[in-house]
C-alpha cells in the first residue's frame, strides 16, 4: 500500500484562500494515484495521498529560513 505525502508551501495564501483549493487537492490525489497505478501497478483503492500545507516560517533554503534567504538574494540583485 503506497502512501504519498505532498507538501505545499502556504505562501500566497490567506485565511480566506488556502494554499491549495479543494479542487486542486482532488486533482493532485487523482493524478498521483493514477501515476502509481500506471508505473507500479498499485490499485487506486490501496493508494493513500496526504497533502500538507507548510507555513513559510517552517521551511528554508540555502541554510536559512526562506524569508531571510530571499532578503539576501534581493539585496544581491538590487
Amino acid at each position: 500500500m503506497p502512501m504519498v505525502t505532498i507538501q505545499v508551501t502556504r505562501e500566497g495564501s490567506s485565511p480566506d484562500r488556502p494554499a491549495v483549493t479543494a479542487e486542486e487537492k482532488a486533482a493532485l490525489i487523482q493524478g498521483v494515484s493514477q501515476l502509481l497505478l500506471d508505473v507500479l501497478n498499485k490499485p487506486l483503492d490501496a493508494t493513500f495521498v496526504v497533502i500538507e500545507e507548510v507555513p513559510m516560517e517552517n521551511w528554508g533554503v540555502g541554510g536559512l529560513p526562506v524569508a531571510e534567504y530571499r532578503r539576501r538574494l534581493a539585496a544581491k540583485s538590487g
